[in-house]
């Protein structure tokens, strides 16, 4: 029963959680950094963040991700208009 509760305690967490922002630091290899740089110079409407919000979702939606809010996200980017890299 105790295991039962703190399941359903910690997906009412994770639910309360999910519109909620966290920082994340990572290593990039120079490559990609030098890339992603020029690519957010070179679109105004995108940012580091949305760049790195749009590979996250569609890393995770092509391996069977189900999230709707992760679907949300990917989809958003798939029809935002940005000229070509």
């Amino acid at each position: 029963m105790d295991q039962i509760s703190q399941s359903n305690l910690t997906d009412k967490n994770l639910v309360e959680c999910s519109s909620n922002k966290v920082s994340l630091e990572t290593e990039l290899s120079e490559t990609l950094y030098n890339t992603m740089k020029d690519f957010v110079l070179s679109n105004p409407t995108w940012d580091q963040y949305k760049l790195i919000n749009s590979a996250l979702a569609t890393f995770l939606i092509q391996n069977g991700c189900t999230d709707n809010s992760v679907s949300e996200i990917y989809l958003n980017q798939l029809f935002t208009p940005s000229k070509a890299f």
